[in-house]
């Protein structure tokens, strides 16, 4: 029997999937954006769903607050590990390959986690897991822009905002739910089944939309890449704890800055032969640029509230846990209802008209918490949190649609790759940021004063500095170009 031919296969299913120019898209392509939308939501959702079972896997397994914390450092550490190889294996792979690694990766870790009998086997199940999620984004991204018009992007991206948003918000409440009534293990056992049938459905129904191609893997590239990203991500997320040395601390950020210099001195001189691991000629774009580094700034801003609303809500207005989430719960629920409105609008008027409007928004955010104080009444945080979401739903579909349509079709796996890159260390570095001006601040302010008012003094203070680095972000919006959805970018070498 005869092997069909890869590159005319290929051509078959990017004809069969391609959306003729109207106002719909075709049903196949529809299904494959929804196969891909829902493996990309059940493995987000896991990814927080954790956080809330960790006192009582610390219980169970009979291990510290420092060994448990590895189950979320470890899933962080290896997204920021994969995601930037993730652009030279969507080269390597025809797209349902990349599917089928993916969801394959995540479904095997989920079950290792279920089984495990011990941490370290949980730990290795969470890695397994991470590396599956890592690829799944940029996979995701990729495949919009190569299956979705121009004029239609933003709706899609916008759709896509609803997961990327909805799913981390929902993942604490739906482990705190089955946490209610069943065993940690279930967390994952729930999990398993679900992402098995979007594997095995994924693998029918996911088209091959690109031909592979023999990008050989650089020997250097990788082991740079992991201590270059991965050593960041590390050191940043040891900022502010004082059970860590100071030369943990240092050497951490150290090997980071060094490898990651060597990393992009190696990528520069790759890319002239088209052999890079990731293609740095993604920053050549000035609109790619400016969109991923405002969105840099976005991501400083919302994995640091993430961190430092709950301690707020805790500590300073002695809030239970279960309050804390249903009060965070609204703020990402109308962030992710809000993509698919303010990807329409994208459509019509570009990202500059929204992006600004969101930033001054979310300006007025910051304005509120840096009122904080031990007698602000919980409602007072509840509408801040709200009016952040409302700024930030207005800055991510546009930023996001903006950055990779500034692409030659040549560098959209690349470009998903980087994106996803500058996620993970720009949401460490926020995290970094509020841990450390809020202890830094309360540790001054602690003498003579209790410990709540101390923190609230904290608090006011890291948003007051972090409300001043956003005022960047305005500046920086003026710079994203005018609406021209028709724009095909050309490839510089």
């Amino acid at each position: 029997m005869s092997t069909p031919d890869l590159a005319t296969s290929t051509e078959d299913d990017e004809a069969a999937y391609a959306a003729p120019d109207s106002a719909k898209l075709p049903a196949r392509t529809l299904t494959v954006l929804g196969v891909l939308l829902v493996g990309a939501f059940v493995v987000i959702l896991n990814e927080t769903a954790m956080n809330v079972a960790l006192s009582r896997i610390m219980s169970d397994l009979g291990i510290t607050e420092r060994t448990a914390q590895w189950l979320t450092t470890g899933f962080m550490l290896t997204m920021a590990v994969v995601i930037p190889i993730s652009g030279w294996l969507l080269q390597r792979l025809t797209t349902r390959q990349a599917f089928g690694l993916a969801m394959g990766l995540f479904s095997l870790g989920t079950a290792i986690a279920a089984l495990s009998p011990g941490f370290e086997l949980l730990l290795v199940g969470r890695i397994v897991q991470a590396s599956g999620t890592a690829i799944m984004m940029p996979l995701l991204m990729t495949t919009v822009m190569e299956l979705v018009p121009p004029h239609m992007r933003g709706r899609v991206m916008g759709t896509i905002s609803l997961v990327i948003a909805t799913a981390p918000a929902l993942g604490p409440t739906v482990s705190g739910i089955i946490l209610q009534f069943l065993a940690w293990r279930f967390v994952f056992v729930m999990v398993l089944p679900i992402a098995l049938t979007i594997l095995i459905v994924g693998l029918r129904l996911v088209p091959n939309l690109n031909e592979p191609r023999a990008v050989r893997l650089d020997g250097w590239s990788i082991p740079l890449a992991t201590a270059g990203f991965g050593g960041l991500v590390y050191g940043l997320s040891l900022i502010g704890n004082s059970l860590i040395p100071a030369w943990e601390l240092a050497t951490a950020l150290g090997i980071g800055a060094l490898s990651l210099t060597g990393f992009i001195v190696r990528q520069l001189l790759l890319q002239r032969n088209d052999a890079a691991l990731l293609d740095l000629r993604t920053f050549t774009y000035p609109t790619f640029t400016a969109a991923v580094l405002i969105m840099a700034v976005v991501m400083m801003v919302l994995f640091g509230s993430i961190i430092a609303t709950p301690l707020i809500l805790q500590q300073v207005l002695h809030l239970e846990p279960l309050a804390v989430g249903l009060m965070l719960l609204p703020g990402g629920l109308l962030m992710g209802l809000l993509g698919p409105v303010v990807g329409r609008l994208y459509d019509k008027v570009g990202a500059r008209r929204l992006v600004i409007p969101g930033a001054v928004v979310v300006t007025g955010a910051f304005a509120i918490f840096a009122t904080i104080s031990t007698t602000t009444p919980w409602w007072h945080i509840l509408v801040a949190n709200l009016v952040l979401s409302l700024g930030l739903a207005f800055m991510m579909t546009p930023l996001f649609t903006t950055s990779l349509s500034a692409l030659p079709h040549q560098l959209y796996s690349y470009g998903s790759a980087m994106v996803g890159t500058v996620q993970q260390v720009a949401g460490a570095a926020g995290t970094a940021l509020f841990v450390t001006i809020m202890a830094t601040v309360s540790a001054s302010a602690a003498v003579g004063v209790d410990a709540e008012t101390a923190l609230a003094s904290g608090a006011r203070v890291s948003f007051l500095v972090v409300g001043g680095l956003w005022l960047l972000t305005i500046v920086g919006a003026f710079f994203l170009p005018k609406h021209d959805p028709e724009a095909v970018p050309d490839l510089h070498h």
